[in-house]
């Protein structure tokens, strides 16, 4: 079992790791959409928190020798199920013709008071 640690975020404040790899298996821990050169969360429009929560996903992907192509699944938690259409139109133009298995899970309230949060399960 490997901890995935991009270089170029800093280490989690909480207990966890931004990803593991095993068995050629990446498990990707639930990224919100945080600035990578900041880390500062960012409450902007809902389409570009969606963008940025996927590319911290990608970020930590790459670390890992991994790519968004290569993602089996993904789970997206989004504070009000009627952001749902811009986030899967934002999804969609990142994601491009690649579609891995996807659920989407309304929640309350995200941390740092932004609207979604990503995590994946990808092939290394």
């Amino acid at each position: 079992m490997n901890i995935i640690q991009p270089a170029d975020q800093p280490k989690p404040k909480g207990h966890y790791s931004p990803g593991i790899e095993h068995n050629g298996v990446v498990y990707v821990s639930g990224q919100l959409p945080m600035t990578l050169d900041t880390r500062e969360p960012f409450t902007g429009p809902i389409e570009e928190q969606t963008e940025l929560a996927l590319r911290n996903v990608e970020a930590v992907l790459k670390a890992a020798g991994s790519d968004l192509g290569r993602v089996m699944q993904m789970t997206i938690y989004v504070s009000d199920i009627e952001l749902w259409g811009k986030v899967n139109e934002a999804y969609a133009r990142v994601m491009g013709d690649h579609r891995p298995a996807r659920a989407i899970v309304p929640v309350k309230d995200l941390h740092f008071g932004t609207q979604i949060e990503i995590q994946a399960i990808a092939l290394a």
